[in-house]
């Protein structure tokens, strides 16, 4: 339908009455000149994103693009006849390019048609909702110069970011006022108030929130806001507006997946196993080898809507940077919302897990313990593909157990557990693959089947202090106390200048295991690469030993070893087979490529959310408290490395105290 429009083009679109205005006059009547971009806004734009206004939209996008180093202008405004605005666009200032000009001199063209923009329309609720989303630019983008662009010395007059607040206690209180909320339906994000979290009895709709769980979920959140500005929650209601999900973490937790954020594992088995809590929780390894919490949920029920609002709402707090490997539990369900969500993320199976279910799934099975052992002999000591799945059809031939529905399932999805398939996949650890390893939940022992919401929330701070401390503690011991090296080994001495204590003693066993191989023998020598196989005595079945050959590939031009038994990838140091090679061929360092940042015990790890403060406003108490908590905290994190440093600390936080208290008496 054609539209009245004020482009030298027509307009068409799908509503009567209505019209276009290109350009930045859209925003004339709504942008104060003298302002300045106040706040920060991490997050980027996504698809069903909802705001109260269009004014709204424009100081998020505009807050995002000021982080990320462009500016924004608005590209177009529709509008009906009635001069309601009801739809918009917004994009790279250096989008589309400049009309040519027929003076003498012409401004250079300072554009380059960059792709990147936003689409948002007014919806039936009156709430302003994105509907179309580019990230990427075409040309370099630098935070540092983010200040230079013209739409960022522009402030929305009416955002609630805005608000003058007068008391610490209103600078405390705003800090809930950052909530939002993303509809399952339509991936929308709304604000909310505590208040309207209510309760109902709908098993996958609603949250099973018994009596006072509400406002002890309302009273954590104040807790953790008011200790850590950079605290992150994310409220699901459903269309009564009562709460069906729920999603939180921390900025420990945030600045914890920029270094760690190779591999993930979500963990569902409160959920699964219908736990009082409905806990999900998304975890990491650190340079320790120590589980690392990146966030938690807590969900109405395990459907795909739900797992996918979570997965959705986990992503955007980690800035859109997905994980490069994903492990769960085995389930369809969960499946389905990852390839939704990570598309591009290796998903992989919990093996331990599944192999706890054996006898839950197969004990009822004639010649049982037979089955079990034919099952556990495939799985855990196949070498190759093809060797697995000629145990396996043996297995299901010989017992006749062919039809059995859950060994189809595992069967199908085979290349997502069975360790045979996984040795292309770096998982850093995350999924043992020893018989008798096993997987413990991150707040194991402080969380069971009959645990309250109120008792896990009193618990929550309490286990992240442990984890913490564990942390720290391990640091300590790995920089300041030599590590009592068993062997002589150069492989061995060159690592412990590098690696934390903990993966040393886990490497340590390769070194030791490298004395066992034996009957090193080169089988192929044509081209750049060698074949070698390394003959070991491994243990099987727990209690006999047999010997066993693994092919090892090497490439003396590149420096590359590979070994079929696969450990580099599973835990991310070299197994006794590669380090036999490298050392028959005379190599006395492990090759740069082997040594993985990730494990080291020399990089500094802030955990302390970096923001550029240029745009502070000193005369706002909220900009004020955060920017005075996050360089504080970065004292914190350098005074406790040492005893000598936390002493330097606390005199120097003293001589702070004194002066303000003088500056405090002069007023």
């Amino acid at each position: 339908m054609e539209e009245v429009s004020l482009n030298t083009d027509p307009v068409v679109d799908d509503d009567a009455d209505e019209f276009e205005i290109e350009g930045d006059g859209g925003m004339a009547e709504c942008v104060s000149q003298s302002g300045v971009i106040q706040g920060e806004n991490p997050l980027p734009p996504v698809v069903g994103m909802e705001f109260d206004s269009y004014e709204d939209v424009y100081y998020f996008y505009n807050c995002y693009a000021k982080e990320q180093g462009f500016g924004v202008r608005v590209s177009n405004t529709w509008y009906r006849k009635s001069k309601e605005r009801y739809r918009g666009k917004l994009s790279c200032s250096s989008a589309g390019f400049k009309k040519k000009s027929e003076a003498n001199r012409p401004r250079p063209e300072t554009r380059t048609g960059c792709p990147a923009m936003i689409k948002f329309r007014l919806m039936d609720n009156k709430r302003w909702r994105i509907i179309e989303v580019e990230l990427d630019h075409n040309h370099l983008i630098s935070p540092v110069s983010g200040k230079f662009y013209k739409s960022h010395k522009q402030l929305v007059i009416g955002t609630k970011r805005a608000l003058q607040i007068d008391s610490a206690e209103e600078v405390q209180n705003l800090r809930l006022f950052r909530t939002v909320v993303v509809d399952v339906e339509g991936n929308g994000i709304a604000e909310v108030s505590d208040g309207e979290l209510q309760t109902s009895h709908n098993q996958t709709n609603q949250l099973r929130l018994k009596d006072g769980d509400a406002q002890a979920i309302h009273n954590h959140f104040s807790h953790l806001q008011l200790i850590d500005p950079n605290f992150f929650y994310v409220l699901d209601l459903n269309e009564k507006g009562c709460l069906r999900n729920l999603f939180w973490t921390n900025s420990r937790s945030r600045v914890a997946y920029g270094y760690f954020n190779d591999v993930v594992a979500i963990d569902t088995t409160c959920l699964m196993d219908k736990y009082e809590v409905p806990l999900v929780t998304f975890v990491g390894v650190n340079h320790h080898g120590q589980s690392v919490l990146l966030g938690c949920g807590l969900l109405a029920g395990d459907t795909i809507e739900s797992y996918t609002w979570l997965f959705r709402a986990w992503l955007t707090c980690m800035l859109g940077r997905p994980p490069q490997v994903i492990i769960t539990d085995q389930c369809k369900t969960l499946q389905t919302a990852i390839a939704d969500v990570f598309p591009r993320a290796s998903h992989c199976l919990c093996l331990p897990r599944i192999m706890q279910k054996v006898q839950e799934k197969l004990g009822e099975l004639y010649e049982y313990e037979s089955i079990r052992m034919a099952l556990h002999n495939a799985v855990y000591y196949s070498l190759r593909p093809e060797e697995f799945e000629a145990t396996w059809e043996d297995m299901i031939h010989h017992y006749g157990i062919r039809d059995h529905i859950w060994l189809q399932m595992l069967y199908e999805d085979r290349r997502r557990w069975v360790p045979v398939y996984l040795k292309e996949i770096f998982l850093a650890g995350m999924i043992p693959i020893g018989p008798n390893e096993v997987v413990e939940s991150f707040f194991s022992g402080y969380l069971d089947r009959h645990t309250s919401l109120k008792e896990f929330l009193d618990k929550y701070d309490q286990t992240l202090q442990a984890n913490h401390q564990l942390e720290v503690l391990a640091d300590m011991e790995s920089r300041n106390s030599g590590f009592m090296l068993k062997s002589r080994c150069y492989f061995e001495l060159q690592l412990a200048k590098l690696y934390t204590n903990n993966i040393l003693r886990k490497f340590e066993r390769e070194v030791e295991g490298m004395y066992s191989c034996f009957s090193t023998r080169q089988i192929n020598g044509e081209g750049q690469v060698v074949t070698y196989m390394v003959g070991e005595q491994s243990e099987v079945d727990g209690n006999r030993r047999e010997a066993k050959d693994f092919e090892v590939l090497y490439n003396a031009t590149e420096m590359e070893v590979l070994c079929a038994c696969g450990l580099f990838n599973f835990k991310g140091y070299l197994c006794r087979h590669a380090l036999s090679i490298l050392h028959q061929n005379g190599i006395e360092e492990i090759p740069p490529q082997y040594i993985l940042s990730r494990w080291r015990k020399d990089i500094n790890r802030s955990y302390v959310l970096n923001h550029d403060h240029s745009g502070i406003d000193v005369n706002n108490p909220v900009h004020r408290y955060d920017h005075l908590y996050k360089c504080i905290m970065q004292v914190v994190e350098e005074g406790r490395k040492s005893e000598d440093r936390y002493k330097e600390t606390v005199q120097a936080l003293d001589q702070i105290l004194s002066k303000l208290n003088l500056v405090e008496g002069r007023l």
